[in-house]
């Protein structure tokens, strides 16, 4: 799932953010009347890189998704805990399967006075699973019904389960009940698209500020689709612009997080996302905040490539010989922890009792625990099982820093436990590794995976035997059954489908399908005046609706 996961799949650069009150006027008058803003509410913004596209169809990475979760709203918006609030719909009606939903929509305009009607919905569902479009986040809409289908190209467009019963009706049809169903009306491809405003733009849609239109919290302006600044100005087509607070978010492109750890430190920004050294040496400051991020790293084997790798003992072996605690510690030293198994912590509650969905799946660390002496006995046993004394493998990864440094710590730590292992590291640009992954064209390869929504089933599916992102192409006929099991249960059962998907964790990390490593997170130094920002570790990170700047 996701190319974000792509984009989740970590290769997005962290992104930097940065906010400071310059001169202006209140921005709403819900703020100049309330004793607790400030009298300047605008934010000064940090990107890590250019604005790649507004393209809800089409985009993929973080930037561009936090963009359009700002200037854009769907049937419902993500709060705080990826707590779903009401977005354009104001009534929502459901079938006891589960499989049927309809949706009475508010009377909202798009910043250019139309109205936002339910064909927009249909227009741009139908859009993004449109093979001709090219989406690469179509995938997100399997379990509408005929998406799948469409997808392929056995199926038109226009038999999509999505309707319009009226101006303001919405009817979408699933092919089986989808739990979390809300969450991803929420995600910014199911956001509505203005099917003439799109047409009448033809390719310069989404590519610059002219040539996008908004229905959410706020508007961009001075994006020309290569410059290296823009700004988000509220919208007041919006309708609940009244609480909107801030006037302006001008963002600007600084690459260096060295750079933007002066800005703040002399005051000129209130908020920037460090990285290495950087962290290590602002840890304990009051400042900083570690965020948890639902994106996890680890190792992927090519089961088909390299023979030993199906041998299970050989597997277990290399994780057995990894101590992860040292690792997050003293060589990425970033505020990312240990892996709590290959689902993050934080990401999904137990539907009854709330526990964390780590804590309901641990194994007592098996797959994921440190143990030299385990290590080693079970690589001597596996070498002589594949009839071997020795063996040479070769670790792909990104040749970014965070990646080149974590591949170099493996090939160290599984050479120093491991007698007889020679490892080589072949550190490549993003792109070209995720070519590569995908065409199985390695041994063995660090991923990076992050989620699109707050449950297990993000994670779980990738590493089912048909599905593409499962690049190692591991198999294991029960954990297939499981999640099977979960992803066709019916509605009411989510006690159970909970217990599927335990169940699945638990033979992924016993069986050592994949190698997890360690868990994201984002280390970000802010000033204690910025209210209201909205962080989910799931999908699309920020929410900055009713973002302010206090007294």
């Amino acid at each position: 799932m996701k190319v974000s996961k792509i984009l989740g799949l970590g290769a997005v650069a962290a992104v930097a953010l940065t906010l400071t009150a310059c001169g202006g006027k209140s921005s709403s008058s819900s703020s100049s009347s309330n004793g607790s803003y400030a009298s300047d509410q605008t934010v000064n913004w940090m990107e890590s890189s250019q604005l790649p596209t507004m393209d809800i169809s089409l985009a993929t990475d973080e930037i561009s998704m936090n963009m359009l979760n700002n200037t854009n709203e769907g049937i419902y918006r993500l709060g705080e805990n990826n707590k779903v609030e009401p977005g354009l719909a104001t009534k929502t009606t459901t079938s006891k399967d589960g499989k049927t939903w309809t949706f009475k929509l508010r009377h909202a305009k798009w910043s250019n006075g139309d109205p936002v009607t339910a064909q927009d919905f249909v227009y741009s569902w139908q859009r993004t699973v449109n093979p001709k479009t090219g989406g690469q986040y179509a995938y997100i809409f399997s379990g509408v019904k005929n998406a799948d289908q469409i997808m392929k190209g056995k199926k038109a467009v226009s038999t999509l389960g999505v309707q319009a019963t009226g101006k303001y009706s919405l009817k979408v049809t699933l092919d089986k009940n989808i739990p979390y169903f809300k969450l991803l009306l929420g995600f910014v491809p199911y956001f509505p698209q203005h099917e003439s405003f799109v047409k009448a733009q033809g390719k310069q849609y989404g590519t610059k500020a002219a040539g996008v239109l908004s229905d959410g919290p706020y508007k961009i302006k001075g994006w020309t689709g290569t410059n290296d600044s823009w700004s988000l100005v509220k919208n007041n087509s919006y309708w609940d612009a009244k609480n909107v607070h801030l006037k302006a978010l001008k963002d600007q492109v600084t690459k260096d997080s060295g750079t933007a750890l002066n800005l703040f430190q002399s005051g000129k920004l209130d908020e920037a996302v460090l990285s290495g050294s950087q962290v290590k040496n602002m840890l304990k400051d009051s400042k900083m905040n570690v965020r948890p991020e639902a994106r996890s790293g680890y190792l992927e084997m090519n089961q088909k490539k390299v023979k030993a790798f199906k041998n299970l003992k050989i597997r277990q072996a290399m994780s057995y010989a990894l101590d992860r605690k040292t690792f997050t510690k003293n060589v990425l030293g970033d505020g990312s922890i240990a892996a709590p198994g290959f689902v993050t912590k934080g990401l999904a509650k137990n539907p009854k009792t709330g526990a964390d969905f780590t804590t309901d799946a641990d194994s007592k660390g098996v797959g994921i625990t440190y143990d030299a002496k385990k290590a080693k006995q079970l690589w001597k046993e596996g070498l002589k099982e594949i009839g071997k004394k020795s063996l040479t493998i070769n670790l792909m990864s990104d040749d970014t820093p965070r990646e080149k440094n974590t591949a170099e710590y493996v090939q160290s730590q599984l050479q120093k436990e491991l007698p007889g292992l020679h490892v080589t590291v072949s550190a490549i640009p993003y792109k070209q590794r995720l070519d590569k992954s995908a065409k199985h064209q390695f041994q063995m390869v660090l991923t990076l995976w992050g989620a699109d929504y707050s449950d297990p089933s993000t994670d779980l599916d990738i590493l089912t035997s048909t599905n593409s992102y499962n690049n190692g192409q591991w198999t294991n006929k029960q954990y297939d059954a499981y999640i099977k099991a979960a992803d066709n249960a019916p509605a009411g059962q989510d006690q159970q489908r909970w217990n599927d998907m335990v169940s699945a964790e638990k033979v992924l990390l016993k069986d050592q399908g994949v190698i997890p490593l360690y868990q994201v997170t984002m280390p970000q130094l802010l000033n204690p005046k910025v209210k209201g920002l909205i962080y989910n570790t799931a999908g699309t990170p920020f929410n900055f609706k009713e973002m302010y700047v206090a007294k």
